[in-house]
């Protein structure tokens, strides 16, 4: 089967540590375009300010809706909220929020979106909600930069699990821990045409154990089309007139089409790592693993000038030295003090998740180091950061969530031809993953066997009567390339922050020049300065 989209948010650990969004956000665009479909290559109008913590109960437009809209907001300990990663912690409140499953019949079956909050320390200004992307991150955790950051100041920091995710129940569920397990060591790489018919033959298996353990019901409504919905409901139980919002990476998307479907209530929005809605699979795939091997070439321009670099001191023979490493891998595990060991396809996961950050390029040496020497640790330590297994073996549902929203997010591809072709290009493209085994043809991927057909098209936003949305976008980042970013702001009619750096995302990364120009945006709607570029290494303004 195609290896699945595998974004991984973690916890905040400190202000710096959202620097590392690698690992805090991390990977939340996470082979976004590794397609659901290509092979594993493929693959009312001003704010609350009373200072209160959000009592009453903001506006609304459907009386159908009205219960959800003026339902009580229960806080308390987070304890049991922990479905979406590790132990939540910070003394953050936690609450569930009772939405509508299908927002055409609000009467029938509903839904619990589970939401944490750090209190504003200072003047108040309202609510500030926090998506770290995905699609599929839990966002339980991004409350905690209400502690860490000075957004904490001014408003109550938000962060929620979009449903069937995390804490949120129902819960998209399709592999068990040891399936997740197993899936992993699977080795997809034969695309003659009888690899191609097992592979999709254990697609279907997979996509059976989708809706078996998730229902049919539930999965035709779990896309950002809903989630903006849950939003809106958030932030009117909340007692906030209008939104305050900050996505990061495919959080961006559910940001534009909030913008897009309540463009009044929008008060102010930062959508940072940004994704463009109007690409297709095939341009979302272009683009991405270009980002992935311009970021793998700054990592190796970086490692060669060290002498204990594993891939040499000749950037040339940097992605030969590479193959070198990992292609034995698929006849025989490397040892790790796991019992899994390092296998083929979690020695590649573990490379692309070091490459979200320069914060984690040490780590990959190490990895790498490791390899030569027979031993897979560090590698099977980012590999499990990415895929979202925590210690005790058990996983979030972060990887099905993934796959089941996109799916009902945009068409598939489902001209072989296309994805033979695709796949072929991603090769030539990305080469420090090419395993040298392409044919020219690659199978279906989950999305075009999925039986839940998809609830949007791709296609410029269009938000008319909202205010100024400032997009921040950093131009080496190798999930969600600065183009997108640029698309996106002009879509919006927005302001662009562009921070010249190779990492995913900038914002909160304590970046003062990106930082200053955004909370000043978001605390007091300041404009930030036309053609704003943020240095990487003077880190203002030019």
């Amino acid at each position: 089967m195609a290896v699945p989209e595998q974004p991984t948010p973690l916890a905040p650990e400190s202000a710096s540590s959202r620097k590392k969004r690698g690992v805090v956000v991390g990977a939340a665009f996470a082979a976004a375009a590794i397609a659901v479909g290509v092979s594993v290559f493929t693959s009312a109008d001003s704010p609350s300010t009373d200072g209160s913590a959000g009592g009453g109960h903001a506006s609304y437009d459907d009386t159908a809706l009205a219960k959800f809209y003026t339902q009580d907001v229960n806080w308390g300990p987070c304890t049991g909220f922990e479905a979406g990663g590790n132990k939540i912690s910070y003394g953050l409140q936690c609450a569930r929020i009772t939405v509508p499953v299908d927002y055409d019949d609000p009467d029938g079956d509903s839904a619990e979106i589970a939401i944490s909050r750090a209190r504003a320390t200072g003047d108040r200004i309202g609510s500030v909600l926090m998506n770290p992307g995905g699609p599929g991150a839990s966002g339980l955790r991004l409350a905690a930069y209400g502690y860490l950051t000075p957004l904490g100041e001014r408003f109550d920091v938000v962060g929620f699990d979009p449903r069937g995710i995390g804490a949120s129940t129902p819960s998209i569920q399709c592999f068990n821990d040891e399936e997740r397990d197993a899936d992993r060591q699977e080795l997809d790489l034969d695309n003659s045409p009888a690899g191609i018919e097992e592979q999709e033959e254990e697609t279907r298996d997979y996509i059976d154990k989708c809706f078996e353990r998730s229902g049919e019901d539930f999965l035709e409504h779990v896309g950002t089309y809903e989630v903006v919905r849950d939003m809106d409901i958030i932030r009117g139980a909340l007692g906030d007139e209008k939104l305050n919002y900050v996505g990061i990476s495919y959080g961006t998307r559910i940001g534009a089409t909030y913008a897009e479907t309540f463009p009044t209530r929008v008060r102010a929005m930062v959508l940072d790592g940004a994704v463009n809605p109007a690409q297709d699979q095939r341009e979302s795939s272009i683009k991405q693993w270009t980002g992935f091997q311009k970021a793998f070439d700054e990592y190796v321009a970086d490692c060669v000038t060290k002498p204990t670099c594993p891939l040499g001191t000749d950037p040339a023979g940097a992605i030969q030295a590479y193959r070198a490493l990992v292609d034995p891998l698929v006849e025989k595990s490397a040892a790790t003090e796991d019992p899994r060991g390092l296998g083929f396809n979690d020695a590649q996961t573990g490379t692309i998740q070091a490459l979200y950050s320069p914060e984690l390029w040490d780590k990959l040496t190490d990895g790498l180091t490791e390899l030569q020497q027979g031993k897979g640790d560090t590698l099977l330590e980012l590999a499990d950061s990415y895929m979202e297994r925590r210690e005790d073996g058990t996983y979030a549902n972060q990887t099905d969530a993934t796959t089941a929203i996109r799916c009902v997010d945009k068409p598939a591809e489902t001209d072989r031809a296309k994805l033979g072709q695709l796949d072929t290009d991603v090769r030539k493209i990305a080469p420090f993953l090419d395993d040298g085994r392409g044919t020219g043809l690659a199978p279906l991927g989950t999305c075009a066997m999925w039986p839940v057909p998809p609830t949007s098209t791709p296609h410029e936003v269009h938000a008319e009567g909202a205010p100024n949305i400032v997009v921040v976008s950093t131009t080496q980042d190798p999930a969600t390339p600065h183009q997108a970013g640029i698309d996106l702001a002009n879509q919006l009619g927005g302001s662009l922050i562009t921070y010249e750096g190779t990492q995913h995302g900038a914002f909160l990364s304590d970046i003062s020049c990106v930082d200053d120009a955004a909370l000043a945006y978001l605390f007091d709607l300041t404009t930030p300065a036309e053609g704003l570029v943020c240095e990487a290494d003077a880190e203002e303004a030019k």
